[in-house]
């Protein structure tokens, strides 16, 4: 499928980029403050946003052509990632810019998951989603393992350069082999009457909050999806914690890279080797295993033991497959991309949100004990999902 490979290199090649700049701005910060939460508050800078970014632009997703919205906010990040590369460019201006960055990228996020369903019928969608998430995590991995290094030996505006450049290719492949398709849900503009706004579907953002909240069908997967906030907060205090185990900047990629390593190998072995009842069925207890794995933290493993408790948390993240497609078999398509916009954003933030309170903590307490006592967390919110989800199903 033509379609899905260009949609699949175009994430590869901005995933990868994306890490890479990351890295490189947490890194700067890190160095030159020495803070564990302003270090962590960056980290967060690139991932918050999604939430303000989804709530306001991933309708626009529906509204527009998708292969339109993704060609735009390609070239627009480029043009970001360009001025933060700029030599005289203050640190604070460039965190500032790294939210702008973040924020324009969620309707392009919104615009390709939308477009997966058209393009993979049936059980291809979750069997394309396995592979794109591998490959995904695997240009993470190779992006944050690769982070501290590049920005080691070629430093902050090299890897911002690089980061430019792929967006603009990741555009220029949209562009070529994407094929052209009408907005989803037109607006007045394309319907060409105000008639055709009367006949138009609800769809502002109270009416997609109200979709994705009031339907347990897409409320339980979405909470699931939201867990990784909790199972991620060790990549927001990354910087910290290899300095407690002993590690400098490679080691700050490779807790970085740990984690997406897990969930490639997860994604695969999940997605292949499971039938679709079983992955619905393990869902939350592989939603609460992602999480529980943490708790080893409280024994203070050595770096290389730290690293493998990272990659089984990951491996366990092969959950979301089943929740991503429970979610998307239900949502309209007319709403698609707004709904996906929700369920990210919501997502961004809590992650955002855990790494920012976890790097505050980690200010006073032990990086180790922080994650460990994050995983704790995380146990207690997916075993209040499931047995809320249980008692509505009995409800029911």
């Amino acid at each position: 499928m033509p379609e899905f490979r260009a949609l699949w290199a175009a994430q590869i090649l901005s995933v990868a980029g994306d890490q890479l700049a990351r890295v490189a701005i947490t890194l700067l910060v890190f160095s030159q403050t020495r803070s564990a939460l302003l270090a962590a508050v960056t980290f967060a800078a690139s991932v918050v946003p999604t939430f303000v970014g989804a709530l306001l632009l991933s309708g626009l997703a529906d509204r527009w052509p998708r292969r339109q919205v993704m060609i735009v906010c390609d070239l627009g990040r480029a043009a970001i990632v360009g001025v933060m590369a700029l030599p005289w460019m203050p640190l604070a201006a460039r965190v500032g810019l790294l939210v702008l960055l973040t924020m324009v990228g969620a309707p392009f996020t919104s615009a390709r998951a939308a477009l997966y369903p058209d393009i993979l019928p049936g059980d291809h969608y979750v069997l394309g989603t396995a592979v794109t998430l591998t490959t995904m995590q695997f240009a993470q991995v190779v992006g944050f393992a690769a982070g501290g290094a590049v920005v080691s030996f070629f430093g902050v505006r090299t890897s911002l350069l690089a980061d430019a450049a792929t967006f603009i290719v990741s555009a220029l492949i949209t562009r070529l082999w994407v094929r052209p398709r009408p907005a989803a849900r037109p607006g007045p503009r394309q319907h060409g009457s105000a008639d055709g706004l009367a006949r138009r579907p609800a769809g502002g953002l109270r009416a997609g909050l109200r979709l994705v909240l009031a339907s347990p069908a897409l409320r339980t997967p979405m909470l699931l999806g939201w867990l990784s906030a909790f199972y991620n907060v060790p990549e927001g205090i990354a910087a910290p914690l290899a300095g407690t185990l002993g590690g400098g900047d490679v080691a700050v990629g490779l807790i970085l890279a740990a984690g997406a390593f897990g969930a490639s190998v997860g994604a695969v072995a999940f997605g292949r080797l499971v039938q679709p009842r079983q992955r619905l069925r393990w869902m939350n207890r592989l939603a609460a295993l992602s999480c529980a794995t943490l708790m080893l933290f409280w024994f203070r493993p050595p770096l290389p033991a730290a690293l493998l408790v990272l990659a089984v948390s990951g491996l366990f993240d092969c959950y979301q497959l089943a929740a991503n497609a429970a979610f998307v078999s239900t949502v309209p398509p007319g709403q698609r991309s707004q709904a996906f916009g929700i369920a990210q954003g919501g997502m961004n933030l809590g992650q955002g949100a855990a790494m920012i309170i976890a790097g505050a903590a980690a200010q006073h307490y032990a990086p180790s004990m922080v994650v460990a006592a994050t995983g704790v967390l995380g146990v207690i919110a997916a075993l209040s999902i499931a047995l809320t989800n249980r008692s509505q199903v009995e409800m029911g």
